[in-house]
């Protein structure tokens, strides 16, 4: 063994976390024994280890097609809410009111509001990990860092929506809430040493308080392989097809690239074929399925070959909202000087503070405190409150903004028009 080898700090092993201390519990799905598990969950104290698991990829929807739930003293749940979903509800009044313990809380929250479930009071993992600036934050990388444990993975991106669930699927589901209160403790504790559980209140707060996301308009734009398009009527065969695997994907319930991949829609709008043997000679659409669908694809081509040039889609998306800053120069000097001033500002004091610069500020606040500028009567910590900065990032940042605009450019973005 070399000096430099005994002057290391022997690191901690990490123990694998394999199976659920208690067995894996059966799941549950009709009304007794949702009854039952909400008796249960009632009988237990502290907070609810809550997961979801969908089926994206396969699905149109982003339904949740398992729950899990675990509370100290009542144990673990399976629900399996897809036959009974208005059975739900003795479960959902119990968990009205307990802080509920997710780990990436965006991302299972809208599918549980979708069955009706109310949360409260969050304490999010994995949003706790990017304030104590954790290099990763998945929930193996955290459980490993916390509380040295390693837990299986391996079944995150499967087809939730199979009946029965494989053995081995729902091991790994019930291991995603086995230890998320263990690690709320250890994670807790953390924010606590380092100043940052105000922070962590502040935020889990804001993400309860924030509304469901606008629908992207020109959604067909994001098809992969678009951006090789250059004719109007290519783009319009492209928005033409896309409307109809969205149509049957919504009716089926299946993801639309299931239905149909991009690389076909593409092709179709690259190719324009003019008959139904035109359109299975192409890749793809030659398949027994899309053969089935072959009519209704050609019709979606036919759509787009005979619109008027004045419905034709612009080459590129109308601009609406603010505009993405790497477009601000030279039409917009004002903005674009604000933006070369605070973004490195805030870059420089996220690192000094050990913070993702996204955690500081929101880029959507930091792009609109840029465009807009300061109004009279209105200074930094204001305006980034106005623009839904919370109080602890308003109190690290509105300084080092206001030194990065000395002297302060005010008023709303100009054009050099």
């Amino acid at each position: 063994m070399s000096d430099t080898d005994t002057d290391q700090e022997p690191e901690t092993p990490v123990v694998p976390l394999t199976a659920p201390r208690e067995g894996v519990p059966s799941v549950v799905s009709t009304p007794d024994e949702f009854a039952s598990v909400a008796a249960r969950l009632a009988a237990g104290t502290g907070p609810i280890s809550v997961d979801t698991e969908r089926a994206s990829g396969f699905k149109y929807s982003q339904r949740a097609y398992l729950v899990q739930l675990r509370r100290t003293g009542s144990g673990s749940f399976l629900l399996d809410p897809i036959p009974h979903p208005e059975a739900l509800t003795p479960i959902i009044d119990v968990m009205t009111g307990p802080q509920w313990i997710l780990h990436a809380a965006d991302q299972d929250l809208p599918c549980l509001r979708e069955l009706g479930f109310v949360c409260e009071n969050l304490f999010d993992t994995e949003l706790a990990g990017r304030l104590l600036n954790v290099p990763k934050v998945n929930l193996a990388a955290m459980v490993a860092e916390f509380l040295h444990l390693g837990l299986a993975k391996g079944h995150g991106a499967a087809d939730w929506s199979r009946r029965p669930l494989p053995d081995d699927w729902l091991n790994y589901a019930a291991l995603d809430v086995e230890v998320l209160v263990e690690l709320r403790d250890a994670v807790s504790a953390s924010l606590r040493e380092t100043g940052r559980d105000q922070w962590a209140l502040e935020e889990f707060a804001a993400v309860l308080a924030r509304p469901p996301a606008e629908p992207k308009t020109d959604r067909w734009r994001r098809t992969s392989g678009i951006h090789g398009l250059k004719a109007a009527r290519q783009l319009a065969t492209v928005r033409e097809l896309w409307s109809a695997r969205e149509e049957i994907a919504r009716r089926r319930d299946i993801a639309p690239g299931r239905i149909l991949p991009d690389s076909a829609i593409v092709h179709a709008a690259t190719t324009s074929p003019k008959s139904v043997a035109e359109l299975t000679a192409l890749p793809v659409f030659g398949g027994p399925r899309q053969r089935r669908q072959a009519s209704t694809w050609l019709a979606a081509i036919d759509r787009a070959r005979t619109l008027p040039e004045a419905e034709l889609p612009p080459k590129k998306s109308p601009q609406t909202g603010v505009p993405p800053i790497n477009r601000w120069e030279p039409k917009h000097p004002v903005a674009a000087a604000r933006a070369h001033a605070v973004r490195p500002a805030v870059k420089e004091l996220a690192e000094s503070i050990g913070v993702p610069a996204e955690n500081l500020l929101a880029p959507s606040v930091v792009r609109d405190f840029c465009w807009f500028g300061l109004t009279d009567g209105v200074d930094v910590a204001a305006r980034l409150t106005e623009l839904g900065a919370r109080p602890w990032q308003v109190g690290l940042a509105a300084e080092a903004i206001e030194q990065a605009l000395d002297p302060p450019a005010s008023g709303p973005a100009t054009t050099s028009d």
